[in-house]
């Protein structure tokens, strides 16, 4: 049931592309968008927005598509939230899709709502699971109350579902040169001259994206606030730092390097967990990964038990002895 009389159908997904390269949650989100549509017994959409952007759409389709839609212009290089905002709002009140799929980037997160609410639609932010019911209702899962509970979110008034997904929870499709779609170019609705805002200056922050490494190096509260070992081991290792909530509400890491259900989901094929106990929340963002190594000085620490490789020991010196074997040098030890 909607808001109208109106039929809504097919699954879309937002690719979202900044300078030539590709978020990887867009490919997640249309592993995961292709299962829906099947599902559903719709369309798969690709939606596409940027400059010089039709391989894009082309390689969305390899990607599992059966259609991609690209608005292709200038305006839209760099990003900014009111020319995609509007040419995405246009496209969902002229194509009427049931349900759309937009990765819980910074850039996704920022335009979403200039989406949603001017269209009426439902909105669910930061899920981690996705479903439909067998009335072909987006089941959206998302954390609450601070990471304790889930939630399953339903819009059976309001089309179209949107949800916004957080980065790594899903596998990422794979291409299939021979895949068949039709990549359409649309009208592009934002003049220039009509934007409210333009950038004068971009600055781009040191921290890097942690859903995107191979090798990740967490540390919890064991490290007592001292993060020299774990930066030293991730830089052995070519990894990137990651953190658990209490690291992160101590103020010893940034919150962007937080791994858990109120952090980041990753996915590496190494993840190395330093001084984390293992609750449940902070497992849920680092289960998929390929090989986990956990060092802790508690043998019946949770975190053991979804190990690979467990180490019984104080991180302090159990780190930069791996550190030395991997030819990499140890911190300083700490003053008094």
């Amino acid at each position: 049931m909607t808001d109208d009389d109106t039929v809504h159908e097919d699954v879309w997904v937002f690719v979202e592309e900044h300078g030539g390269d590709v978020a990887g949650v867009s490919w997640e989100l249309l592993a995961k968008g292709r299962e829906l549509a099947d599902e559903t017994g719709e369309d798969l959409v690709a939606l596409v927005v940027g400059e010089g952007v039709d391989d894009v759409g082309a390689e969305a389709v390899e990607r599992g598509a059966d259609r991609a839609l690209v608005a292709d212009d200038p305006v839209f290089e760099p990003y900014r939230a009111g020319p995609y905002g509007d040419q995405f709002r246009a496209l969902v009140e002229e194509r009427r899709p049931s349900i759309v799929l937009i990765g819980g980037t910074t850039t996704g997160r920022d335009f979403a709502g200039r989406v949603a609410v001017p269209a009426d639609a439902g909105l669910t932010a930061d899920c981690t699971e996705l479903d439909v019911d067998d009335e072909g209702l987006l089941l959206a899962r998302r954390p609450t109350f601070g990471g304790d509970a889930m939630a399953t979110i339903k819009c059976p008034d309001h089309r179209p579902q949107m949800a916004t997904v957080r980065a790594g929870v899903f596998d990422a499709a794979e291409r299939d040169p021979d895949r068949d779609g039709d990549v359409e170019a649309v009208d592009v609705v934002v003049e220039a001259d009509d934007a409210l805002s333009r950038v004068l200056e971009r600055e781009v922050g040191d921290v890097a994206d942690i859903t995107d490494a191979d090798v990740v190096v967490a540390g919890g509260g064991g490290t007592e606030g001292d993060f020299a070992p774990v930066e030293a081991l991730a830089d052995a290792l070519d990894g990137e730092v990651a953190a658990s909530r209490k690291a992160v509400d101590e103020g010893w890491v940034e919150p962007a390097r937080q791994v858990g259900q109120t952090g980041k989901t990753v996915r590496p094929d190494l993840y190395v967990a330093a001084g984390i106990s293992g609750a449940v929340q902070h497992v849920e963002g680092m289960n998929d990964a390929e090989t986990v190594v956990a060092v802790n000085t508690d043998p019946n620490a949770p975190i053991f038990e979804h190990a690979d490789y467990g180490i019984v020991g104080d991180l302090h010196e159990v780190l930069p002895e791996l550190t030395d074997r991997l030819g990499g040098r140890s911190p300083p030890e700490p003053t008094a």
